[in-house]
C-alpha cells in the first residue's frame, strides 16, 4: 500500500537537492480474491476478469442468463494514507454497476464497455477492512445501449479493477474517468509539427497551491527532444484547467503503419518544492490524416488503401473475460496477418490494444454500441452521449485512433420490424437521425482532428433519411455473395453510391462468409461454411475494392469467431466469419491476406481444407497455393509437376494422389511450404475395403467430425459400385435448416438434408456393418431469430409435420415402424437410429424410406465394419 504523503515529502527533502523523489500516487490492480454469487447468499471465490456467462451462453438451451450478479471484497487501507485521496476505477463492467463501501452506495454507472472511476475518501474506514460490493446487471434494457445485436452481452466485472491513491493535488480522474489530459497536434508537417496538452489538475486541498508541470518529450530511442515547465496556480476544491503548447519539433519522424515511429510525452506535477505529486505519459505519433469521396484515405498526405479487420473482444472458453495477455496476441496475429487498420466493434475495447495499436502501426476505427435500434427516450439519448463522451475522452490520446464512430446498422430493427406501423416507422426515422446528429455534432467538437464515422447496412433507409450524409466517413457492411445476390455485385454497388453520392467518402466496413474449418466442397457455393467459398469471397471482394480509387478501404468481418448465442450455423452460438477460429487459430483465408498484404518478406503457404481427403471414383485433387511471390514449382511427393503461376495471390492446380500419405511442396525463389494429404480413394466399395464410411446426405460439403475422426464425405447420385441416392425413388431435393440442432455437436451432418428421397445404396461388399442413419424434423419451428442473417430465406414452412411418417428398412430388415420424428422429439433434434446389417451374396446396403404420411427425409449415413 502506499506510503504516507508526509513521510514521503521528508524523505524526499532528507535525499538533498541532487534528487527529486519521484510519485508517490499509486494505482493497484486489485483483481484476485473477489467472491461473486447469482443470489447474493451463495458465494464462490472468482479473479477479475470475470463473467457469469462464459459456459450458458454455448449450451442447447435457448437463451442466457441476464440478470443480476454480486461481487464483493475486503481491502485494508492503513491510517497513514488519511491524507490522500483514493479512487476506486472499474475498467468495464457489463452493463450497469452500482457500487459500495461499508455499505453506502458510492455510485453507479450505466454502458458496458468503458470505464468510470468513484472518489470514495469519504466511505473509507482506516486502520480496518473495508469492504467493496458491486451489484452488476446485465439485463435487457430498453434505456442503455446496445439494445439488440449479433453478440453475446456477457455480464461481470470483465476488466481491471483498480484501487488509485494520489495527493490532494493530481491529475484529474473526475472528466468521464479519463486520464486528466488531452493531446492536440496544431501543427504537423515533414517539416515541423507541435504538440499542445489540455490537461485539468485537481486540488482537493482547503488552500490555492502552486505547482509545476514538467514536459519532457523523448524520442523512440529515448533521448530528450525537448523539454518545457509550466508554473500554475491552483484554485482551492477545485478543477483547474490548463492548455500548454510546446516546443515545435523539428524534421518529425512521422507515424504510419509501415513506420510506427513513436515519441513519448512524460508529464510530472510538483509541488512548490520540487516533490513530484503525479505523473503522467502518453504515446506521441505526428501524424495527419484525411479522406477524400474521389481518392480515397490519405495519411501524412500520400494515398493509403485500408484492409485490415473488425475484431470483437471474446474469446473460446472466456466470454468477455479474456486475459489481458491473449487480447495483445491478437493485435500481434492481425499486424502479422499485413493489417493496416482495424474496427473495434462494437463498442470500446481494452486500452492496452490501443497502446499496442500505436506501437505496431495499426490505424483505428474505435465506437459506442449503438447498434440496431434507438429507443426514443430521455434516458436512452443521455445515456448515448454519456457513452461517447466516455469514449471520446478515454481513447483521445492514441496515435492510432484516426476514426471515431457511435452508431452500426441503426436502421437495421427498422427494416425487418413487422410489427410497427407506418407512422411508427417514420417517427422512428426522425428521432434515430436526431440522436445521429447529437452524436456527430458531439463527436466533431470533442475529437477535433479525428474522422468521424458510422456504419450502415445495406438499405435504402440510409440515404433516404439521409442519415448517410452525417459523419465524415461512411462504412458500408456488406455481404453480396451470402445475404445478397452474387459476389461481383459488390462493386455495382460501390460504383452507384459512388455516382449519386459523389461528395461522399466511403468503406466497406465489413464483408464476408461464415466458414467452419470442418467444412470443405469441391464446387463451394453460398451458404455452404466452406473455407473454399470464403477465399472465393474475400479475393473478389478485395479485387473489387483496390480497382476503385474512390474507396477508402475495407475491414472484413471477421478477424476471429465470437459468440452470438442465438446463432444456428455449422458451430452453434458462434458466428463462423471470422478469419481465425474461436480459438484463435488461422482459417486458410488468413494465410491468403498475408499472401495479398506482406510484400516485403517472401511468403508462400500450401492449403490445406481437409488433411484427410475421400476422393471418390477418381485420384484427382485440385491444389490451392497462396504467396506473393509470382511464379513457383509444385511437387507431389517429392516429383516435380509442374511450374505454377499466382494471381492475386493465388495459384490452383489439379495433381494426382495416391491411396495413403501425400506431401506437397511448393517452391519460389525465396520461400517454401510443404503440408500432408491422407487420401483416401474409392473407385470400387465392393473391391475397396473399407472400416468406415460417412456420408452427408443432402449436400455437396465433406464435413470432418474430429470427435470420430471420419470425415462425412459429399453426397452424389447413385452409381454402380459406389454409393448415392437413386434418383427415380422420389424428388430427392436438397433442403438447408439455417438453425441449431440440439442433441449434436455435428449440425453440419444434420443442417443439410434430402428431402423426399426413398432409396439410398451403398454396394458395400459382403460383410457385418454398423449402419447408422442421421435424421432431423427441419420443419419444427426453431425459436432462434434470423433477423442477423439479413434475408427473407427463413423456415417458414407451414406442413403438418406431424404427418411425416415413414419405416425405414436395410435390405430386407425393417428397423423402424411409424417413424415420427415431429411426435417424439421437440424442436430440431438430432436423431441417431443405428442397427447392424449382414451383407451377402454381394447384394451391397440399401437403404430404403418408405413413406406413409408426407416427405421422407434423411440427413446422414455412417457405416462402421463389424470384426
Amino acid at each position: 500500500m502506499p506510503h504516507s504523503i508526509n513521510n514521503i515529502k521528508s524523505l524526499c527533502l532528507f535525499l538533498g537537492v541532487v534528487f527529486t523523489c519521484l510519485s508517490f500516487s499509486q494505482s493497484i490492480t486489485i483483481n484476485s480474491g473477489w467472491h461473486y454469487s447469482e443470489n447474493n447468499t451463495e458465494w464462490q471465490t472468482v479473479n477479475i476478469p470475470h463473467t457469469w456467462n462464459q459456459l450458458d451462453a454455448f449450451d442447447d438451451t435457448s437463451g442466457y442468463r441476464r440478470g443480476l450478479g454480486y461481487y464483493k471484497k475486503q481491502i485494508f487501507i492503513s491510517s497513514t494514507e488519511k491524507e490522500e485521496v483514493h479512487y476506486l476505477k472499474f475498467n468495464a463492467v457489463n452493463q450497469e454497476a452500482t457500487v459500495f463501501l461499508n455499505g453506502k452506495k458510492v455510485g453507479s454507472h450505466r454502458g458496458g464497455y468503458t470505464a468510470f472511476v468513484f472518489n470514495i475518501s469519504e466511505y473509507i474506514k482506516y486502520n480496518t477492512v473495508n469492504l467493496i460490493e458491486v451489484t452488476v446487471d446485465n439485463s435487457h434494457n430498453e434505456d442503455i445501449p446496445p439494445l439488440d445485436a449479433d453478440f453475446t452481452f456477457y455480464g461481470g466485472i470483465y476488466r481491471d479493477v483498480e484501487l488509485i491513491a494520489l495527493p490532494k493535488q493530481h491529475f484529474s480522474l473526475d472528466d468521464f474517468a479519463s486520464d486528466g489530459f488531452y493531446i492536440n497536434y496544431p501543427q504537423v508537417s515533414e517539416e515541423n509539427a507541435t504538440v499542445e496538452v489540455t490537461g485539468l489538475l485537481n486540488n482537493l486541498s482547503k488552500k490555492k497551491e502552486k505547482v509545476v508541470v514538467q514536459f519532457t518529450l523523448f524520442d523512440a530511442e529515448g533521448s530528450i527532444v525537448n523539454t518545457h515547465s509550466e508554473k500554475l496556480k491552483l484554485k482551492s476544491q477545485s478543477n483547474n484547467k490548463f492548455v500548454v503548447t510546446l516546443p515545435v519539433v523539428n524534421t518529425p519522424k512521422l507515424w504510419s503503419p509501415d513506420n510506427p515511429y513513436l515519441y513519448k510525452l512524460q508529464m510530472s506535477l510538483q509541488d512548490s518544492e520540487g516533490v513530484t505529486l503525479d505523473s503522467k505519459s502518453s504515446n506521441i505519433g505526428f501524424r495527419w490524416a484525411s479522406v477524400d469521396p474521389k481518392k480515397g484515405f490519405f495519411l501524412n498526405g500520400k494515398p493509403i488503401k485500408l484492409i485490415g479487420v473488425n475484431r470483437h473482444q471474446d474469446y473460446e472458453n472466456y466470454g468477455n473475460a479474456v486475459p489481458l495477455s491473449l487480447q495483445k496476441e491478437d493485435i500481434n496475429i492481425i499486424k502479422e496477418m499485413g493489417s493496416n487498420v482495424i474496427r473495434f466493434a462494437h463498442y470500446p475495447h481494452a486500452r492496452e490494444l490501443y497502446d499496442k495499436c500505436d506501437e505496431l502501426g495499426i490505424i483505428v476505427w474505435t465506437e459506442i454500441p449503438i447498434v440496431n435500434k434507438v429507443t426514443n427516450s430521455e434516458s436512452f439519448f443521455a445515456t448515448s452521449i454519456n457513452m461517447q463522451k466516455e469514449h471520446i475522452k478515454q481513447y483521445y490520446n492514441y496515435p492510432s485512433v484516426i476514426m471515431m464512430g457511435y452508431m452500426n446498422e441503426i436502421f437495421l430493427g427498422l427494416a425487418f420490424d413487422k410489427k410497427e406501423s407506418e407512422e411508427e416507422k417514420e417517427a422512428r426515422k426522425i428521432f434515430t437521425y436526431d440522436l445521429a446528429k447529437q452524436l456527430e455534432d458531439l463527436t466533431r467538437k470533442e475529437a477535433p482532428n479525428h474522422i468521424t464515422v458510422m456504419a450502415l447496412h445495406f438499405n435504402e433507409l440510409y440515404n433516404e433519411t439521409k442519415i448517410a450524409d452525417l459523419s465524415m466517413l461512411v462504412g458500408w457492411n456488406l455481404y453480396f455473395g451470402w445475404y445478397h445476390e452474387k459476389i461481383k455485385d459488390l462493386g455495382v454497388f460501390l460504383d452507384d453510391q459512388h455516382q449519386r453520392f459523389p461528395n461522399r467518402s466511403l468503406l466497406v466496413s465489413e464483408y464476408g462468409p461464415g466458414a467452419d474449418v470442418r467444412v470443405s466442397a469441391t464446387h463451394p457455393s453460398r451458404y455452404d461454411y466452406s473455407q473454399e467459398y470464403q477465399l472465393l469471397l474475400h479475393s473478389g471482394y478485395v479485387n473489387q475494392v483496390k480497382e476503385r480509387e474512390f474507396v477508402s478501404g475495407m475491414t472484413a468481418w471477421n478477424f476471429a469467431d465470437f459468440g452470438s448465442e442465438f446463432r444456428g450455423e455449422t458451430k452453434p452460438h458462434i458466428n463462423q466469419k471470422g478469419l481465425v477460429q474461436y480459438n484463435r487459430e488461422p482459417k486458410e483465408i488468413y494465410h491468403w491476406y498475408q499472401s495479398v498484404l506482406k510484400t516485403e518478406t517472401p511468403y508462400v503457404h500450401v492449403a490445406n481444407y481437409l488433411k484427410d481427403v475421400t476422393l471418390v471414383d477418381t485420384d484427382a485433387h485440385e491444389i490451392v497455393v497462396f504467396s506473393n511471390q509470382e511464379k513457383g514449382q509444385l511437387y507431389v511427393n517429392d516429383n516435380y509437376i509442374k511450374d505454377i503461376n499466382f494471381e492475386s495471390g493465388i495459384a490452383k492446380a489439379t495433381v494426382s494422389f495416391n491411396d495413403g500419405i501425400n506431401t506437397v511442396k511448393v517452391e519460389t525463389k525465396n520461400a517454401a511450404h510443404s503440408t500432408d494429404f491422407n487420401a483416401k480413394i474409392i473407385k470400387n466399395l465392393k473391391s475397396n475395403t473399407i472400416d468406415k464410411l460417412a456420408i452427408n446426405v443432402g449436400t455437396h460439403i465433406s464435413f470432418r467430425d474430429e470427435v470420430l475422426g471420419t470425415t462425412f464425405i459429399s453426397d452424389r447420385s447413385y452409381s454402380q459400385n459406389l454409393f448415392g441416392y437413386v434418383t427415380d425413388s422420389g424428388k430427392c431435393k436438397r433442403k438447408l435448416i439455417p438453425f441449431n440442432v440440439s442433441n449434436t455437436i455435428n449440425d453440419a451432418v444434420y443442417q443439410t438434408v434430402l428431402l423426399d428421397c426413398n432409396t439410398y445404396k451403398v454396394d458395400l461388399a459382403d460383410g457385418s456393418y454398423k449402419v447408422t442413419l442421421y435424421f432431423v424434423e427441419p420443419e419444427l419451428k426453431n425459436k432462434t431469430k434470423v433477423l442477423f442473417n439479413l434475408t427473407t430465406d427463413t423456415d417458414n414452412s407451414e406442413a403438418d409435420v406431424m404427418h411425416r411418417i415413414f419405416d425405414i428398412k436395410l435390405n430386407d430388415k425393417k428397423t423402424a415402424s411409424q417413424f415420427n420424428m415431429a411426435k417424439d422429439y421437440a424442436d430440431k433434434y438430432g436423431i441417431e437410429h443405428s442397427a447392424k446389417v449382414n451383407i451377402t451374396n454381394n447384394e451391397g446396403l440399401t437403404i430404403s424410406l418408405n413413406p406413409i404420411k408426407g416427405e421422407t427425409v434423411m440427413s446422414g449415413i455412417l457405416i462402421e465394419k463389424i470384426d
